[in-house]
């Protein structure tokens, strides 16, 4: 029998010790280990006026600042100290909280708690794991909401290349893009993964390894393929787990409990598999939904889909957001989904292909018969075309660099302006195109026979736009209307490693008067009613652009 076992939980919880009296400012007892609960004389939490210091029994030691909630220590296997001194590791940039913890056999449970958050810190004996979740009713009113763990960078050297710091040059955008010798970029915007990819992803150095897993992401918001923060080096090095933000997030902040999620300790290499942290529902956290009032959808099939292609169904209402990918039949199914009413999406690579409303009923199953997608704009027979209608630039000219570098990094391709012919390489093709100084505009060459001149329509389709940015286009001697800015994140987008925001279709009427027989000419303009310069002026991403 143990611990975790779902029978024994309401036990477990019951036979927790509850140590009142560790808010900031409470009169505190000589330090005292609460062994009587302890199975091994190492495990065990002592308390003093000023922290908590909890022992794992493993070989992990960690302190709790009581009066705030931030960890200001971490020792593994008697090592050096790994916990950065001019900062310390905590949600958002620190939280205020008052701290108070529990005890029952094996397992340990910190609370921090302010008026809006409750975060958990929970310690299972000989396990070299911080398992958390975090609780809040609004946002914090400083910083984000972020678990941030600020370790010492001369002991985790190991780091993700793109955001490593050291030996940077200074900014070269605000005051978290930096420049390298030789013209290269780095930040902690690049080399992230997509929420969907999400599992493991750490740092190591001298004996030692620290992994985020990232557990739960129902309570965060952007949906599968959205990126966040995961690491920055330099003086220090860090380790995010990013929750709700202002980076290019295309919903509103979901409230309610983040987590589960976890910060694992080893040796060095990463762990072989992302714990399972089912068994901390048993452990009274705020928001926890059990499987009572969960349910699940199961679909059948997909039809209309373009086999080359990966699927993905997601889920997404103002609580929480799930996601799937389908099978290779179709198929799918998406469980464990809090009960509710949700916006369901198909996404082809990551377009949008399909929508409709699904609900999910608490403990049973949402059966969904075969459904048809509609919607893919590849599906048209076009007259020409130019990329694939997949939500991404990544076939395009410096379109697999935005997740990894500044748009400006000398690694890339010159950006433009660019001439292109239909037919030529599509790799020569912009992947983006913005309003100053750096490749606007972009112009396409094709040829038409007389039977060829009717009335056409021309489709853009952009991935994200900034300041407004949004293609206008002339055809010889015809303009298009101005066309409206499309609806956009508010955040610099492209240059903080992600093309993604909203995916949005532009559609131009063409007049068979403005087409002539033989070579024609498309200009496409970067248009915006606000400025800017260079990668900071009014821009957007490319997905696929035809005319039909």
């Amino acid at each position: 029998m143990t611990l975790h076992t779902p029978l024994l939980r309401s036990a477990a919880l019951a036979a927790m010790v509850l140590v009142a009296g560790c808010g900031a400012g409470t009169d505190a007892a000589a330090p005292r280990t609460l062994a009587s609960t302890m199975v091994s004389s190492s495990f065990g939490i002592t308390q003093s006026d000023a922290y908590l210091t909890v022992d794992t029994g493993a070989g992990l030691v960690f302190k709790v600042r009581r009066a705030g909630g931030d960890i200001t220590s971490i020792r593994y296997r008697g090592g050096p100290e790994l916990q950065a001194q001019n900062k310390f590791s905590h949600i958002s940039s620190g939280i205020g909280a008052s701290t108070s913890y529990a005890v029952a056999a094996g397992v340990i449970k910190i609370t921090l708690t302010t008026s809006s958050v409750k975060h958990y810190l929970l310690v299972r004996q000989n396990d070299n794991t911080i398992y958390m979740a975090t609780s809040v009713t609004a946002e914090p009113t400083v910083g984000e909401l972020r678990w941030i763990t600020r370790l010492k960078g001369d002991v985790l050297t190991t780091v993700p290349a793109e955001s490593n710091l050291d030996g940077n040059t200074g900014p070269i955008e605000s005051a978290d893009i930096f420049g390298m010798p030789g013209g290269q970029s780095r930040s902690k915007y690049y080399g992230n993964q997509r929420a969907i990819d999400l599992t493991l992803r750490g740092v190591s150095g001298n004996g030692v390894g620290v992994y985020m897993a990232y557990g739960n992401r129902e309570s965060s918001s952007g949906g599968p393929f959205f990126r966040d923060i995961q690491n920055q080096s330099g003086t220090d090095t860090e380790v995010y787990n990013y929750m709700n933000s202002g980076h290019a997030q295309t919903e509103e902040n979901r409230l309610g409990l983040h987590g589960p999620y976890a910060l694992l300790f080893t040796d060095g290499p990463a762990p072989a598999a992302v714990p399972d942290m089912r068994w901390m529902g048993g452990y009274d956290l705020a928001g926890w939904v059990g499987a009572s009032g969960r349910g699940k959808v199961i679909g059948n099939g997909l039809a209309g889909r373009d086999p080359a292609y990966v699927y993905t169904v997601g889920f997404a209402n103002a609580d929480a957001q799930y996601w799937t990918r389908a099978a290779a039949n179709g198929t799918f199914g998406s469980y464990n989904m809090k009960a509710g009413t949700y916006k369901m999406t198909v996404y082809k690579g990551e377009l949008e292909v399909y929508t409709e409303t699904v609900r999910v009923p608490a403990g049973a199953v949402a059966t969904l018969n075969t459904r048809t997608i509609r919607d893919d704009p590849a599906s048209d027979p076009a007259l020409w075309r130019i990329g694939n209608w997949d939500g991404t630039p990544a076939e395009f000219k410096n379109g697999q660099s935005f997740i990894s570098r500044h748009p400006s990094d000398v690694r890339n391709a010159v950006w433009g302006p660019v001439a292109f012919a239909v037919g030529s390489s599509v790799g020569t093709f912009p992947a983006a195109q913005w309003k100053n100084g750096v490749n606007n505009p972009t112009t396409v060459s094709f040829k038409l026979t007389a039977g060829q001149i009717v009335n056409r329509t021309v489709r853009i389709g952009i991935t994200t736009a900034f300041a407004g940015g949004r293609p206008a286009i002339q055809i010889n001697n015809w303009s298009s209307p101005l066309p409206a800015a499309s609806a956009q994140p508010d955040s610099r987008g492209m240059t903080i490693g992600t093309y993604r925001g909203n995916n949005t279709r532009y559609t131009y009427a063409v007049p068979a008067s403005a087409l002539v027989v033989g070579l024609n000419t498309m200009t496409i303009r970067t248009v915006s009613g606000s400025g800017g310069d260079a990668f900071l002026s009014p821009g957007f991403a490319y997905d696929a652009l035809d005319m039909l």
